[in-house]
C-alpha cells in the first residue's frame, strides 16, 4: 500500500490506483469539478496512477487551467458528434473554432450543409449520447513524422503545417471512440464529465455554449455581444485575407522570408482603422474621447497614435490620464485581503473629474492635476487647460467606459473606445489561442523592461488583475462607440525571444512554475522573428521597447 497526502490528510491506497479513483474517493473542491491533479508538484491527467507515496493537489474547473481542460474536452466531443451526424447525412464538413464570445466558443462550418438550429439539435443529441456512454478519452503518442503523414492523407493541412515546425520527435493525440484529433493541452478522463453544453445558431456559424467555471452543471447565461463579435470577426477576416489565420501559416510566411511584408500590411490595417476612428470623432464633433481596455492592451500607444491622426485632420488633442484623478492614498478603498484596491472605481475621484471636464466644456480654464504615486497625493503644478474650437480631450483609463466616470457630462460630447488585444491567430483550426495568454505574455515582457518585475511576480498577480477586469472593464465593453483590436498577427513570434528567458528563470519549486511551463510549451509552436523591422510607432513597441512614444 502507498501513502497519499491530500489537504494534510493521509490515506492508504493500492499501487496503480488512478488519480480519478482517488478524486472520487477523497477529493473535495469548493467550486467546480475536479479535472486534473498535481502529483508531487507535477500536473497530471486523472488517468495517471500512483506508483509511490505522493502529495496530491486537485485542480477543478474553477481554476483557469481546469477550465481550459474542460473547454478543450468539450470541443473534442463536439467535433466527434459533428462528424458522426454529417456522415449519417452522406456529407463531410470542416469546423473552425474561431474565438470566445458570450462565455462560449464561436465556430463556423465549411460544408455543403447550412448551419441551422435543426442541424445543431441533431449534433447536440449525438453529444448527449456520447455523455451517456461515458467514453474514455484516450491519449496516444506517435512520431511527429507519422502524424504529418496521417494528417496530410486526411487533408488536415492546418495540422500538417503545425507539425512541420515542431522540434519534438513525438506528439500526443487524443482518441474518442473512433475519432482522433490533436489538441494543445490536457483532457478530462471521459465524456461523462461533459454533460452541460449548448449549441446555438449564431451569425453565420454557431456557438458552443459552456457552463460556468465555478459550477459545470449550469450553462452560462447567453448575452449578445454584437460589437465584440464584429471586431473579432473582422480580425479573423483579416487573417484569412492575409492567408495567416493559424500558427502553421505564420511559420510558413516566416520561413519563406515574407514576414517583413506581413508586418507592414498588418500595421497598415491598424493605422487605417485608427485614421477612420479619428475621422468619425471629427465628423460627429466630439469633445471628449474616453479610452478603456484591459491590462496590456496597448492603451497608451493607441492614444498617442489616435492623437496624431486627430492632428492630421486639424484637431488639437489633449491627453488626460484618469490615474491623475486617483483619490489620496488614505481614501483608497481596501480589498478583502487588506490591500489597497486601485482597480475599483471608488479609487478614482469621479466627482472632481466630472466637475473639471464640465468646466472645460463650458469654456473655462482649469488647473490640471498630477497624481504623485510616491506620496499617494494629488498635486497641482501649474498646468492649466482651456478648450478652443478644434480641441478634443483624449482620456485614457480602465474606468473610461463606466457610466459613473462621466455621468455628469453630456452624452453628445462623448466618444467611447474599447481597446483590447483580441488574438486572431489560432494554433490550428481546433485549438484557439486565448487573448488572455497574449496579454499576459505582453505584460511579462513590459513589467520586466519598465518596472523590474520578474515573470514570477507578474504571473502571481495576474489572477487578481483578471478579476479586476471582470468587474471594472468587461461589463461596459458593449457601451463603446468603437472597438479596436490591438493584437498583431505576428506579435507572438516577435515577443518569443523576449519572454522565454524570463519564463525559464522561474524556479521549479515556485507556485508559478506550471504556468510558465505551459506558456513555454505554447511558444514552442512559433518560429522566432527579430523585432528590428517593427515600426517605432507600433503598439508592440510599448512592450518590447523602442517606441517613439513615452510609454
Amino acid at each position: 500500500m502507498l501513502t497519499i497526502s491530500i489537504d494534510d490528510k493521509k490515506y492508504e491506497v493500492a499501487e496503480g490506483t488512478t488519480l480519478e479513483e482517488i478524486a472520487n474517493a477523497y477529493g473535495t473542491c469548493e467550486k467546480g469539478r475536479i479535472v486534473l491533479a498535481y502529483k508531487n508538484g507535477h500536473l497530471c491527467e486523472l488517468y495517471k496512477t500512483v506508483k509511490e507515496d505522493a502529495e496530491i493537489v486537485f485542480v477543478s474547473t474553477a481554476e483557469k487551467i481546469g477550465s481550459d481542460t474542460y473547454k478543450r474536452s468539450m470541443t473534442l466531443m463536439m467535433m466527434k458528434a459533428f462528424r458522426d451526424v454529417l456522415r449519417k447525412k452522406g456529407t463531410r464538413g470542416r469546423i473552425r473554432v474561431l474565438f470566445s464570445v458570450s462565455k462560449g466558443l464561436y465556430c463556423e462550418l465549411d460544408s455543403d450543409m447550412t448551419v441551422s438550429q435543426a442541424l445543431l439539435d441533431e449534433v447536440a443529441e449525438q453529444m448527449e449520447e456520447l455523455v451517456k456512454r461515458d467514453i474514455v478519452i484516450e491519449k496516444h503518442t506517435y512520431p511527429s513524422n507519422e502524424l504529418i503523414k496521417r494528417f496530410k492523407e486526411q487533408g488536415r493541412m492546418d495540422k500538417v503545417r503545425l507539425f512541420q515546425y515542431r522540434r519534438a520527435s513525438n506528439a500526443n493525440v487524443y482518441r474518442l471512440d473512433n475519432f482522433e484529433d490533436y489538441y494543445y493541452g490536457f483532457m478530462v478522463p471521459s465524456t461523462g464529465y461533459l454533460s452541460c453544453f449548448g449549441l446555438r445558431a449564431y451569425e453565420k456559424g454557431f456557438l458552443l455554449q459552456l457552463p460556468y467555471r465555478t459550477d459545470p452543471s449550469v450553462l452560462a447565461e447567453f448575452k449578445t455581444q454584437k460589437k465584440l463579435f464584429n471586431v473579432l470577426k473582422q480580425s479573423d477576416d483579416w487573417g484569412v485575407m492575409l492567408n495567416v489565420d493559424t500558427v502553421g501559416e505564420l511559420n510558413d510566411a516566416i520561413a519563406a522570408g515574407e514576414i517583413g511584408n506581413l508586418m507592414l500590411v498588418q500595421e497598415a490595417l491598424q493605422e487605417k482603422k485608427i485614421a477612420d476612428i479619428a475621422e468619425q470623432i471629427k465628423r460627429e464633433d466630439k469633445k471628449i474621447v474616453l479610452i478603456a481596455g484591459p491590462s496590456s492592451s496597448g492603451k497608451t500607444s493607441f492614444s498617442h497614435r489616435l492623437s496624431i491622426q486627430l492632428k492630421s485632420i486639424g484637431m488639437k488633442p489633449h491627453p488626460i490620464a484618469l490615474d491623475n484623478y486617483f483619490v489620496d492614498r488614505d481614501k483608497t478603498p481596501i480589498d478583502e485581503n487588506g490591500n489597497y484596491n486601485f482597480e475599483c472605481i471608488e479609487a478614482v475621484d469621479t466627482e472632481a473629474f466630472n466637475k473639471d471636464m464640465s468646466r472645460l466644456l463650458d469654456g473655462e480654464e482649469i488647473k490640471m492635476p498630477t497624481f504623485n504615486f510616491l506620496t499617494g497625493m494629488r498635486e497641482y503644478k501649474g498646468d492649466t487647460l482651456k478648450l478652443e474650437k478644434d480641441d478634443v480631450l483624449v482620456i485614457e483609463g480602465i474606468h473610461g467606459l463606466n457610466p459613473k466616470m462621466s455621468e455628469k457630462l453630456p452624452d453628445d460630447s462623448k466618444f467611447k473606445i474599447y481597446i483590447s488585444a483580441l488574438t486572431q491567430l489560432n494554433v490550428d483550426e481546433h485549438n484557439r489561442i486565448s487573448s488572455t495568454d497574449g496579454r499576459l505574455i505582453r505584460r511579462i515582457v513590459r513589467d520586466a523592461r519598465t518596472r523590474g518585475n520578474d515573470a514570477r511576480s507578474t504571473i502571481a498577480m495576474w489572477e487578481m488583475v483578471r478579476n479586476g477586469e471582470e468587474h471594472n472593464i468587461f461589463p461596459y465593453q458593449e457601451e463603446a462607440d468603437v472597438m479596436f483590436n490591438s493584437a498583431l498577427i505576428y506579435e507572438l513570434s516577435v515577443i518569443k525571444p523576449y519572454v522565454e528567458p524570463l519564463l525559464f528563470a522561474i524556479p521549479r519549486e515556485a507556485k508559478e512554475y506550471q504556468e510558465a511551463k505551459r506558456l513555454l510549451k505554447f511558444l514552442d509552436y512559433f518560429l522566432p522573428v527579430s523585432s528590428e523591422n517593427i515600426p517605432n510607432n507600433s503598439i508592440l513597441r510599448e512592450f518590447v521597447g523602442g517606441s517613439c512614444f513615452p510609454v
